[in-house]
């Protein structure tokens, strides 16, 4: 059995999470092509590791693969965004449910805290973002369903991308940090319904953004 090249690997995930970094901040959009020599040459390395990192990237939704164009950033169609966001919210419902079924873990409530501190002082859309997705998945977590930890890990990326055009908009990081500190407060008073009917307002205004971000391009072109 041959051996496994460890720092190769290390590299391709480092490349990957670039790659990814660039596509939530919008420095790559839509249907740009990913250049694979680009990467290899600002990395001094072979393609080898490079074609991985695009390879994990396809799997997990960002890139896809077009005949005669190579590797290129994913574009979501209108119909597809909404599924995505409407299935967060479908799990993270049934999450907050789980959550009032078996009561809270004052552990994980601690790194919500934690997450929603560092949130306040973020204004860069592409870390808020990543902060974002982090303190919800404390939610998800604390139902303590592996069902819905790995569904809801599948759609990640996907999100991060999405959720991302809605931080865009100015006012919409403030408002969003907002809803998180009455949503934390309301999980310390084990008003876990109170709660439950914040986040699924606030999900669904996410919703409400990316239509009139998504109207507002349709006009444009």
């Amino acid at each position: 059995m041959g051996s496994i090249d460890l720092s190769n690997n290390a590299l391709s995930n480092h490349i990957a999470e670039h790659i990814t970094n660039q596509i939530i901040t919008g420095k790559l959009q839509p249907g740009e092509k990913l250049i694979e020599n680009n990467y290899a040459e600002e990395y001094g390395t072979s393609r080898a590791p490079v074609r991985e990192a695009i390879f994990t990237l396809t799997v997990e939704g960002l890139v896809e693969r077009v005949p005669r164009k190579g590797a290129i950033v994913k574009g979501y169609t209108e119909s597809e965004i909404y599924d995505l966001l409407e299935i967060r919210i479908m799990l993270e419902s049934l999450a907050m449910k789980r959550i009032d079924e078996i009561g809270i873990d004052e552990e994980i409530l601690q790194d919500m805290e934690a997450i929603l501190s560092k949130m306040q002082d973020q204004k860069e859309v592409g870390r808020y973002t990543e902060m974002n997705h982090a303190f919800h998945m404390c939610i998800i977590d604390m139902s303590q369903s592996d069902v819905i930890k790995k569904m809801y890990a599948r759609l990640k990326l996907p999100l991060l991308r999405i959720q991302s055009l809605s931080f865009a908009k100015e006012g919409n990081i403030p408002k969003s940090v907002k809803e998180h500190v009455v949503i934390v407060q309301l999980l310390k008073e084990k008003e876990i319904m109170k709660a439950a009917d914040v986040l699924s307002q606030h999900n669904h205004d996410v919703i409400s953004n990316i239509q009139k971000r998504l109207f507002k391009n349709n006009k444009t072109e």
